[in-house]
This record gives C-alpha cells, structure tokens and sequence, in this order.
C-alpha cells in the first residue's frame, strides 16, 4: 500500500483548509472558529501510526508540527498546546495542533467530539490562513 499514491482523507478535506505544504506534511486549519487548531498529515500513504514512517520521517514529522505550533501560538495566543494523533475516526496518519485557552467551549476537556464545528467567516478565514502562511514563511 506505501506505493499507492496520496489522497487526503475524504473528512480531512471537507473539515479544513489548507494552510501549507510543509516538506513532510501537508498544513491544514480546522474550520472550526471555537479553536486555533493545526493539523498536519504526512504526504505517505497508507499510513495510520506515526511509527509507519521511517525513523527519518518521524524527526521531521515533528520538528514540522514544532514548527506548526510556533506559528499557531504567534497568531492565536493560548494558555496550552495540545498535540495528538488519535485516528479512531480518520484512519489516515495526522497529527492535530490545537491552541487552547482557559474557557474554551471545550476547556478543561479535549475538543475532539465537543460539539459541532463552528465554520470561521470566510473574512476571518482567509485572514488567519494568511497570518499562519506569513509566519511559517
């Protein structure tokens, strides 16, 4: 299967929108104003955990979400970053980078689940994407 060709999760691609293409990774944004929130998927296919990518692969998996988190906090300052990668729902390998403040919709519990997504106004959106892209450049 780590021949075939790379396709975005078909609930990855209507939940977000891209920010970048990192060397690894794709960069998405959760379309979901109640959170800052990142999520990275590595261009391989077939892969579910983050121990199916090569050792190499792995150091740059998160120096990337380091990377993405840096620029998260620049443009949506929080109280804690929360990284995970769960896959109970999306099979396919990404890593979430999420932005949390004190009273978030979600706070103290994780936000997977917690309600349904609130879209950013398209303004808004476009406006944050062009932060996170000038922050990552």
């Amino acid at each position: 299967m780590s021949g075939d060709r790379f396709v975005l999760d078909a609930r990855l691609a209507a939940d977000t929108r891209r920010v970048a293409s990192l060397p690894l990774c794709e960069l998405l944004l959760m379309n979901d104003a109640r959170y800052a929130w990142l999520v990275l998927v590595p261009r391989r296919a077939g892969m579910v955990e983050i121990a199916d990518l090569a050792d190499i692969e792995q150091q740059v998996l998160w120096s990337e979400a380091n990377r993405a988190a840096a620029a998260l906090r620049a443009c949506a300052p929080c109280d804690k970053l929360n990284l995970g990668a769960l896959g109970n729902i999306v099979r396919q390998l990404h890593v979430h980078v999420v932005a949390r403040r004190e009273g978030d919709a979600a706070w103290p519990g994780p936000v997977w689940g917690s309600g349904p997504a609130q879209p950013y106004e398209a303004a808004l959106l476009e406006q944050l994407i062009a932060r996170l892209q000038s922050t990552l450049a």
